[in-house]
């Protein structure tokens, strides 16, 4: 075999590999896809108790988008439903911490009560702020059963600032605006109650 027929074969050997893993690729995306789509959603939908809803709530998002609050923004917002019931409305919310923004997810259920609030992205300090990603026994669960009025609007805040709630210890910032907007996020839901899921909860 000659020097141009090694090269020849050689390189139609290389392409024929390329062309397998190109193939193969292409088979597996879509199961890849899958796979991470689940990942997201279990780490997006862990503050729900598992068996409360039997649909799947990030692939029917309300039209919430920037919504502008006091101290917050909502980026976006899902129903959780079982037996085509609302039990949850999740609320994605943003708020400024220390280092800065910090992305929320919060449960709320058809009563106004929170059942629960989790960090999904955040860049506070680590050993200090970041302890509001701690999960599932972190500081955000002191807002577990809590409403809009369950402390009254002025209980809302840190004890230092005459509220209800202790603080991460060496966070008041981080604490200051996670508390906030929890609030924000139990204000929105308690005044637009019957747009989100309806006046009897479907």
């Amino acid at each position: 075999m000659n020097r141009t027929a090694s090269f020849a074969t050689l390189a139609l050997l290389a392409a024929l590999g390329t062309g397998i893993t190109w193939l193969v690729q292409q088979a597996a995306a879509p199961r890849i896809a899958e796979q991470q789509r689940v990942l997201d959603s279990r780490h997006l939908l862990d503050v729900l108790a598992p068996g409360s809803y039997d649909n799947q709530p990030l692939q029917q998002p309300l039209r919430l988008a920037d919504v502008q609050l006091a101290h917050s923004t909502l980026l976006g917002g899902y129903r959780a439903m079982r037996s085509g019931r609302v039990t949850a409305l999740l609320l994605r919310s943003q708020t400024l911490g220390y280092a800065g923004s910090i992305d929320l997810m919060i449960a709320i259920n058809p009563d106004g009560r929170l059942l629960g609030v989790k960090a999904l992205k955040h860049s506070e300090t680590p050993g200090l702020g970041a302890h509001i990603a701690d999960w599932p026994q972190g500081w955000l669960q002191v807002f577990a059963g809590r409403s809009r009025a369950d402390p009254a609007d002025t209980g809302w805040a840190l004890k230092k600032d005459q509220g209800q709630f202790d603080q991460i210890a060496g966070a008041t910032i981080t604490s200051r605006a996670a508390i906030n907007a929890v609030h924000d996020a139990l204000s929105y839901f308690d005044e637009h109650r019957q747009a989100l899921i309806g006046v009897d909860g479907q």
